[in-house]
């Protein structure tokens, strides 16, 4: 199969259908798109000569001609992605499919936060995972995810947990590499990996709450990831929560980053233990019934549910998806996290289902092929 040319109009519809979807009937496919059955027959034509579309078995009877129809499915194995998430501190890259399966990971400890050294990293990466792919062929696309304000699928503007400021990463890495490369913020990229191929495929609005270094929001509306400079700055880490909660570093009391975050609850967890303790062993403590460890995951657990309660309130979400490597508190706080939700919503307002990501940093490269696959697919960044 050769380069997936951008489409447009009907064709790129029908294509984004089989890619989300398929494999689709033709059937389907004209329901889906609006087109009559010689209308979409004529379309699909070139792009199963080209390789783009397959036909595969397995399909009802057409009742027409008598015989098995065929769907139509693209071949997910035709391309691989490697996409890669940074940290302030490690650098976890994974090749996937058309289709954003996973099928090889690799990570690597971070450092020097130089852009230079940043960028020998990320190509280590990708050559490491591109010997991986299966048959020998080449990577189709890059993806780079990274907290922070970034511009143009290139541009860092800031980067936080690096301490970078205008960095032209994408040119970077561009100059070394003949890798198509888009450089996007972390979370808009779990958010749309979450979108296309995750739990909210199939809902026309969802919510997407992180929680990890930071406090995440992203939201999906009409099918339509819900972009805005603004996303990339955690407006909703500063969202008060419980009025006589602990101070964040701005001076806020009780908002959602001096409760939720990893740092927030291994700090007030070994504060209460009198030692240093880590995230999960933080969260153990608390399951197994410690009474201190067990006071902060259950406060936090409830301002986790008030949180879940105020987004909802305010986009009225079909599901809210939990993620982020600190995850792991939904289930130990489940109760308390169930309490704080429905102390602050109506007794009469739907129950909100709520899906948990796995609490893995792939899940966030993941996400960062997947808006590599989107640019490949769309041709945009």
């Amino acid at each position: 199969m050769g380069a997936w040319q951008p489409l447009s109009g009907p064709s790129r519809q029908v294509a984004l259908e089989i890619l989300l979807d398929g494999p689709l009937s033709r059937a389907e496919l004209s329901r889906r798109v609006g087109l009559s059955p010689g209308s979409l027959t004529r379309l699909t034509k070139p792009m199963v000569e080209s390789g783009l579309l397959v036909e595969v078995e397995g399909g009802p009877t057409d009742a027409r001609v008598g015989r098995p129809s065929q769907p139509l499915d693209l071949d997910a194995n035709a391309h691989h992605f490697v996409g890669i998430k940074l940290t302030g501190d490690s650098a976890i890259g994974v090749l996937t499919t058309l289709r954003a399966d996973v099928i090889a990971s690799v990570e690597r400890p971070l450092t020097d936060p130089t852009p230079s050294a940043v960028a020998d990293l990320v190509l280590e990466l990708l050559d490491e995972l591109e010997v991986q792919v299966p048959g020998g062929t080449a990577i189709t696309g890059l993806g780079v995810s990274l907290g922070g304000r970034v511009a143009d699928g290139s541009e860092v503007r800031w980067g936080p947990y690096l301490n970078w400021v205008d960095v032209p990463f994408g040119e970077i890495l561009s100059a070394h590499t003949s890798v198509p490369i888009v450089v996007a913020n972390d979370l808009t990229s779990l958010t749309e990996a979450t979108h296309w191929f995750g739990a909210g495929r199939n809902s026309d609005r969802f919510v997407l709450v992180t929680i990890g270094a930071g406090v995440g929001y992203g939201l999906v509306v009409h099918n339509q990831v819900v972009d805005s400079p603004d996303v990339t700055i955690g407006l909703i880490g500063h969202h008060p929560l419980i009025p006589d909660g602990p101070r964040c570093d701005r001076g806020h009391r009780g908002c959602a980053l001096s409760l939720l975050t990893v740092g927030a609850i291994t700090d007030q967890v070994g504060t209460a233990i009198g030692r240093p303790v880590g995230y999960d062993e933080a969260l153990d403590l608390a399951a197994k019934g410690d009474p201190a460890a067990r006071e902060v995951i259950s406060r936090a657990g409830r301002a986790l549910g008030k949180l879940i309660a105020a987004a909802a309130n305010f986009t009225m979400p079909e599901l809210v998806v939990l993620g982020g490597e600190g995850v792991r508190l939904a289930e130990v706080a489940h109760d308390d996290l169930l309490a704080g939700l429905h102390a602050d919503r109506h007794p009469s307002a739907a129950e909100l289902p709520m899906v948990l990501q796995p609490a893995d940093f792939s899940e966030w490269a993941r996400g960062a092929a997947v808006v590599a696959i989107q640019t490949f697919v769309l041709g945009t960044t």
